[in-house]
């Protein structure tokens, strides 16, 4: 086809051509939500003075994953951290995530959540370290939910390794939990000799669930595993850890865990994801912690992400542990009664509203808005 319907076809073309790569550089450049600014907390009287660096004995370590998924979870938690710290100046966030190279010129996913957390809180301090999915894909088994398979579920088992030596303990805190307490408490828990973990115990839980009768009929597993230990063993949520590095490393525990998850390729001995072989190391042997730091099991359980109340007694923190997430309930109009407690820390940004997020805070916030 030749003459002025050809150039208009051509013309045509190009300009289709000219859309659908403005689609595709617009879809890389907005991968992540958009975020609001959150409010800015300062270090109260009695507050250690400014820390100089990461290894600074006065700061409060907390660990956390992040990656796109549940970064929305992520952003919520730290806000709820900082806003009900005494001294938020002085925690120090370990983010591990997802390592990732760059596609078609666009910055890495840790490089992009650097930048979406920096920008909503620009004075906190924190790092990202790079998790290398490879380091355990070959270790993990079919579990009752996918997303319990996703490799970055398994990075707490290398934090040691991740995190500098100087750092002696971190509170490791999945990315569905709202603070409500001061989180220095938790981590001024203190851990006897023996211990390289404490976290809240459920010993009213039927333990033996948590593994196949295979385990518990095999002649060298079962009850043979826990015997010996400082106490009887229980279920406890790996979601809210105070963990020992400096003993955890002495201990060779990511090896004492990974020697389990080998076990379980060879012979089923569990169904679910990462806790099972966590229990398997420490059950028994974890040092308890108030259950008011851990009101689990609040997205239900694993199959069905039903409403779930609060346990009895006093909350200082909030784990949205099961299938359900606040966010997901929210938007798609069904929420439980405790998501809109979550909804007062969600800084997100729905894509086509105009204005700011509303953040528990109780100033608006400025205009400030990020998308990344």
């Amino acid at each position: 086809m030749g003459g002025a319907a050809g150039e208009a076809m051509w013309a045509a073309v190009v300009a289709a051509t000219v859309v659908f790569l403005a689609v595709e550089v617009s879809g890389a450049a907005s991968a992540l939500p958009r975020f609001a600014e959150a409010p800015e907390y300062r270090n109260g009287e009695g507050c250690p003075a400014a820390a100089a660096g990461v290894c600074d004995p006065g700061l409060v370590h907390i660990a956390m994953t992040l990656d796109t998924h549940y970064l929305r979870g992520s952003m919520a938690a730290v806000y709820s951290l900082l806003k009900h710290a005494s001294c938020p100046e002085s925690i120090f966030f370990h983010f591990l995530a997802a390592e990732a190279g760059a596609v078609d010129g666009a910055d890495p996913e840790p490089e992009l959540l650097r930048r979406a957390v920096a920008a909503s809180f620009p004075s906190l301090r924190f790092e990202i370290y790079p998790f290398r999915a490879e380091a355990v894909a070959g270790l993990i088994s079919a579990s009752v939910r996918a997303a319990l398979e996703a490799p970055l579920n398994y990075a707490r088992n290398h934090l040691a390794d991740l995190l500098p030596r100087c750092v002696p303990r971190a509170i490791y805190l999945d990315s569905d939990v709202l603070a409500a307490d001061d989180v220095r408490r938790l981590w001024e828990t203190r851990l006897p000799a023996a211990a390289v973990v404490a976290a809240p115990e459920y010993c009213h839980a039927n333990f033996s669930r948590y593994f196949t009768p295979a385990f518990w009929s095999d002649p060298v597993l079962g009850a043979r595993v826990f015997a010996g230990r400082r106490r009887p063993p229980c279920y406890f949520n790996t979601g809210v850890m105070v963990i020992d590095l400096r003993r955890w490393r002495a201990g060779n525990y990511r090896q004492r865990i990974e020697r389990w998850m080998e076990i379980q390729k060879q012979k089923r001995i569990y169904e679910l994801g990462s806790l099972p072989p966590f229990l398997l190391v420490f059950a028994g042997e974890v040092e308890a912690v108030d259950h008011r730091w851990n009101q689990h099991g609040l997205g239900g359980n694993n199959v069905h992400g039903s409403c779930r109340p609060l346990h009895a007694g006093p909350v200082s923190l909030m784990h949205w542990s099961g299938k359900g997430k606040p966010w997901d309930r929210l938007d798609a109009g069904r929420p439980c009664p405790l998501d809109h407690t979550w909804k007062s820390y969600d800084l997100y940004i729905p894509g086509d509203s105009g204005g700011a997020a509303s953040p528990a805070s109780g100033p608006a916030l400025s205009a400030s808005v990020f998308s990344w």
